[in-house]
């Protein structure tokens, strides 16, 4: 780290680039030095000031790609004391009206084309509280607020909130994650040391600004050292080593599926003609990051955590493969929630499977994290049910082998994580049920062979001989309320799913056998529109040595022939 000064606050770290000519953001079209940003964030912040009601919560809304106003905005609510609330655009329909309206917006500032997808929403903001950045009024909007001196309004302090990171628990609801100015700086500087970030660096912002691993992983410490930002508007796999040589890219923030899109296209003799070092990311399989290094000369600095910034897992050079790394302190366990006693340790064969997943899976618990976690906002039922009994309760589950080491098994609940987006199975049920030809409907998350999770459903139908696969993904793209990460990527389609006694569908055993069942099982590679294929016995087989090939053949599906 270049810089000797810790500042307390994000409005402090700001103030400190007034004068500094160093790049500060880039995009394709042009270049902002530091001073730039900070004096396009003050123009905003003076905006804001004339337009926030001070009797109610100062939060506003953005709802952008990836583009300059989103870090003009962000810079001008941590100088106005106000805190931002980054709006997924992968949410549709009832669940994104529920999100916005919970965080109390008071201003959403978004595009022509976000405006669009919050049209005909009850959100809570009227229509002259939105700020929309391509509007033809917009230049001189901002131009009327041009001479503003960059200041910290008073009041802001390390306590004064600055983001609400929009999370997903157990309990079926949307929570949004409190994340003041102090612990976004502290973490600014942390994560400076972590992943080895320094004014020289070049940092490519290919993740999107709504979420926790880009303002967190790569903004906020950018900002502490005057490193380069460097913007693109989403993350391209084929755009992505253009992105790089064109601004020169030292460092990049990342989730497993965008190592896994970049290492699927076809390699070239000159992969390694870049400046890229090293790359922060969750997700990535071994194997991936081990090819990563190989083909782009980048290595990859894999971590576990959350929005509510509460580190339990400290990364180690002498993991194994499909490890997090070791539990951060003593206070981190796995534990049994309803006993409070830790799991006896893993015991895994010699392919890493889990040999007995009923005693060593737990939940993810650290005792001095119930301490610095800042709770949820407007939620007192979710911070009750994060701490208690003295423990942060992480609501991820996993185990830990007998060597110590901390390995994910998944979440809790009906809430599967698809790139680093988690969402409600039993919304995306109710969905289904919605084809005329479903009679029942179970969606749930198996692994996927890479990382991370994917989502399958399986549906009970009239006809399995005339259920049209194509007709069914033609009505899932027509679906208002059906997210992007919400899409299945397997189908399962049965004339008669299994039950309980009292007819419940058992999804467990659904989700154990995965695309192993006795069902017609149809593919979609994930990309594009949604193009379902039947797999047949070679399909399944390659799948199965994915995972093998991986080293994540431990989550491997239960072969019902075995059972």
């Amino acid at each position: 780290m270049s810089e000797a000064v810790q500042h307390e606050t994000i409005a402090d770290l700001l103030l400190a680039r007034v004068g500094d000519r160093h790049p500060g953001l880039r995009t394709r079209e042009r270049t902002w030095t530091w001073d730039d940003v900070v004096r396009e964030s003050a123009a905003r912040a003076e905006l804001l000031a004339e337009r926030l009601d001070r009797t109610r919560p100062p939060h506003i809304g953005i709802l952008l790609d990836n583009v300059p106003d989103f870090i003009f905005w962000t810079g001008a609510a941590a100088l106005a004391g106000a805190a931002v609330v980054g709006i997924n655009p992968t949410r549709r329909g009832a669940d994104l009206e529920q999100e916005v309206r919970h965080v109390d917006c008071q201003l959403i500032v978004t595009d022509a084309a976000g405006r669009q997808l919050l049209d005909g929403l009850d959100v809570g903001v009227p229509a002259e509280r939105f700020v929309l950045v391509d509007d033809p009024a917009y230049p001189e909007l901002i131009a009327a607020h041009a001479a503003a001196v960059p200041a910290k309004a008073d009041g802001v302090d390390a306590s004064t909130l600055m983001l609400l990171l929009f999370t997903s628990g157990t309990t079926g609801m949307s929570k949004a994650a409190r994340c003041s100015q102090g612990r976004l700086a502290r973490l600014a500087y942390a994560n400076c040391a972590k992943y080895d970030i320094d004014r020289d660096d070049v940092c490519y912002c290919c993740m999107p600004l709504f979420h926790g691993n880009a303002l967190m992983g790569l903004w906020a410490p950018a900002l502490s050292q005057g490193a380069t930002i460097c913007l693109v508007p989403k993350f391209s796999a084929s755009g992505f080593l253009p992105d790089v040589r064109h601004y020169g890219a030292t460092y990049f923030t990342y989730v497993g599926k965008a190592i896994a899109y970049i290492l699927a296209l076809p390699e070239g003799p000159d992969d390694r003609d870049n400046e890229l070092d090293h790359g922060f990311g969750t997700e990535a399989s071994p194997d991936d990051q081990a090819e990563f290094v190989r083909r782009f000369g980048c290595r990859l600095v894999e971590a576990y955590g959350s929005s509510e910034g509460t580190g339990h897992v400290t990364k180690v050079p002498d993991a194994p493969p499909g490890a997090l790394g070791r539990p951060s302190s003593d206070d981190v366990a796995i534990l049994d929630p309803e006993t409070l006693r830790p799991c006896p340790p893993a015991r895994l064969d010699e392919h890493g499977r889990l040999l007995n997943p009923d005693e060593a899976i737990g939940e993810i618990a650290d005792r001095g994290a119930a301490a610095r976690f800042e709770g949820y906002y407007n939620n007192d039922e979710a911070n009750r049910e994060r701490v208690r009994d003295g423990w942060y309760w992480s609501g991820d589950l996993g185990y830990l082998d007998e060597d110590g080491f901390i390995y994910f098994a998944g979440r809790k609940g009906d809430w599967v994580r698809v790139d680093g987006e988690n969402f409600s199975t039993l919304v995306v049920e109710r969905i289904l049920r919605r084809h005329p030809d479903v009679l029942a409907a179970a969606a749930f998350g198996i692994a996927d062979p890479r990382s991370g999770d994917q989502l399958m459903v399986a549906l009970e139908v009239r006809d399995v001989d005339g259920f049209e696969i194509a007709a069914f993904a033609a009505f899932l793209a027509l679906q208002p309320d059906l997210g992007t990460k919400a899409t299945p990527r397997f189908v399962r389609v049965s004339a008669a799913l299994p039950t309980t006694g009292s007819n419940k569908l058992m999804k467990k055993q659904m989700q154990a056998e995965a695309w192993r069942s006795g069902d017609a099982v149809y593919a979609w590679r994930g990309r594009g529109e949604p193009d379902f294929r039947r797999m047949s016995e070679e399909d399944k087989a390659a799948l199965e040595a994915e995972f093998f090939a991986s080293g994540r053949q431990r989550l491997l599906p239960t072969d019902p022939a075995r059972v």
